[in-house]
């Protein structure tokens, strides 16, 4: 890559791995813009995001480098608050994690970006762009690949992901060694942009609440809920047991029937009828070329999940039917991630 005076606007967030990305970008030779992403929030949520906003500039000023706020909230609202919210009442599990990198940081920021000049754009993602291929980052339990599958090649041509070839032990050395201002700072967690916000509380603000019954594998009622919607298939959590032995099992959510406002758990889903080793997926994306038809590959149904061996039966341009060696239970709408090796080659949505 020809780093001669090349420009590149790095999304900062005022966390350390996009501070650390900016820092290494510039001691690589680019001239480097900081960009915070201003992003929509509920009024019933606290909000820290001037907070953020301020470690974002404070890194930037000791970085020496420009500072830009992108005001993306209409865009964060529609396509993806508004999206995870529609998705939930119609019974499916979306990932707004997704949506954000695909809407957000790698749609409306990008385009922003190259539109005022940027040669490249940067974030903090433990992932890596090899080739302009999307590959596994060096620290697995940090990777973030499963998140990024909706891009393809034309963008990653103008990604870069300065921190995904680096643990995130040596992330933070650097950090102390670069004496960026947010150094000891804890890593944020929780959905994109909106924090370490309880999901189901989040929703039960546009989804109304509605009481149901729980029902276990030979159809007793056993106890309630309060609206099928908010439930995903495995939780353990969020429904009310009444009928209980004192030596029961935790019960898992094995079927969810939206019509009837029904859940119906088990407390050993290892045995389940309900899983399945065979699923159909829809809005496919493949990031260089589509995989090839019975290719043994692996794949993941969750953010660091297990790599599940499978096969593509079935592949057109929209949809494609996929068979795992084993049988497992995936709730409608997740995401499922296909890789050869490291390199992940796009995926799809669980039908």
């Amino acid at each position: 890559m020809n780093k001669k005076r090349k420009t590149v606007f790095v999304g900062m967030s005022g966390g350390v791995d996009s501070s650390v990305s900016a820092a290494l970008l510039k001691k690589q030779g680019f001239d480097v813009i900081g960009v915070f992403i201003k992003t929509w929030h509920p009024n019933f949520i606290k909000c820290n995001e001037e907070e953020e906003r301020r470690d974002a500039m404070r890194v930037a000023a000791f970085l020496d480098i420009p500072f830009l706020t992108f005001d993306l909230e209409e865009v964060y609202k529609k396509q993806v608050a508004d999206y995870m919210i529609s998705e939930y009442k119609a019974g499916r599990t979306p990932n707004p994690d997704v949506m954000c990198n695909k809407e957000v940081k790698f749609g409306a920021f990008m385009k922003k970006s190259l539109e005022m000049g940027a040669d490249y754009v940067a974030t903090g993602h433990y992932a890596q762009n090899i080739k302009n291929n999307l590959v596994k980052a060096k620290d697995p339990s940090k990777d973030q690949v499963y998140f990024l599958w909706t891009l393809n090649k034309k963008l990653l041509s103008k990604i870069i992901f300065p921190v995904g070839n680096l643990n995130k032990t040596e992330v933070r050395k650097l950090a102390s060694k670069f004496k960026i201002p947010v150094a000891e700072k804890k890593d944020s967690q929780g959905i994109c942009f909106l924090g370490a916000v309880d999901l189901k509380d989040f929703l039960k603000h546009y989804i109304k609440e509605k009481r149901g019954k729980v029902l276990n594998e030979k159809g007793e009622e056993i106890g309630f809920h309060d609206g099928a919607v908010f439930h995903t298939l495995g939780e353990r959590h969020g429904f009310t047991i009444t009928k209980k032995k004192t030596d029961s099992k935790p019960f898992y959510i094995i079927k969810k029937d939206i019509k009837k406002n029904i859940l119906y758990v088990s407390n050993s889903p290892e045995n389940l009828s309900q899983k399945n080793n065979l699923y159909k997926l829809e809005s496919l994306n493949w990031i260089n070329s589509m995989p090839k038809v019975n290719k043994k590959y692996t794949a993941q149904i969750r953010y660091h999940g297990e790599f599940l061996n499978c096969r593509i039966k079935k592949l057109n341009k929209n949809k494609a039917e996929i068979n795992f060696e084993k049988e497992i239970l995936v709730a409608a709408g997740q995401s499922c991630v296909f890789y050869d090796k490291n390199v992940c080659l796009g995926g799809g949505v669980i039908v």
